[in-house]
């Protein structure tokens, strides 16, 4: 059997890995630089991949340059500014109304998701945008199943919560 290299392996899962930073980080360019940190550590580790699936291998190493670049500045990941405006879906519905129901709908769950505490965030993203398996998640972030398994259902009411309590953004610049 031959040996896959980087590119076969890493590279496809660059866009997962990016958006994952993303939402670690709240900010772009942040999220570049996490993830080339990730991509460095993971090409200088990739010998030491045992599993056929390098995405939660890789997603574990964003995570933790994340964590580590988090760690070195002074300030709490919390404090960086998120410009929801700039991550607005283009929704090329041909409905003008039904594009600003969307909008205002994907406003308010994005609202929602800073919210919530970062552990709770990083496990509903992960599931919910990535379509991580429950194993694959406590493998990035390094908890037992079970742990995943309560931390997404505490996230899911937590957000559930939120969203019937919350009015729309237009109804609260009226």
């Amino acid at each position: 059997m031959r040996s896959r290299g980087f590119d076969e392996v890493v590279l496809p899962h660059l866009d997962a890995a990016y958006n994952y930073a993303r939402w670690l980080s709240r900010n772009d360019t942040e999220a570049e630089d996490v993830v080339q940190d990730a991509f460095v550590r993971a090409m200088r580790f990739l010998p030491s991949l045992r599993d056929a699936d390098a995405r939660p291998w890789l997603f574990a190493i964003v995570r933790n340059a994340w964590y580590s670049r988090a760690a070195r500045r002074a300030g709490s990941p919390e404090r960086l500014p998120f410009d929801a405006a700039r991550y607005d879906p283009i929704d090329r519905a041909p409905d003008p109304e039904a594009r600003l129901l969307r909008q205002h709908a994907v406003a308010r769950i994005r609202e929602a998701l800073e919210q919530l505490p970062p552990d709770f965030r990083e496990v509903l993203v992960l599931r919910e945008f990535e379509e991580m398996s429950y194993k694959e998640i406590a493998s990035v972030v390094g908890v037992p199943i079970g742990t995943v398994m309560s931390r997404l259902a505490r996230a899911r009411d937590r957000l559930a919560t939120l969203l019937s309590s919350s009015p729309l953004p237009m109804e609260r610049r009226r």
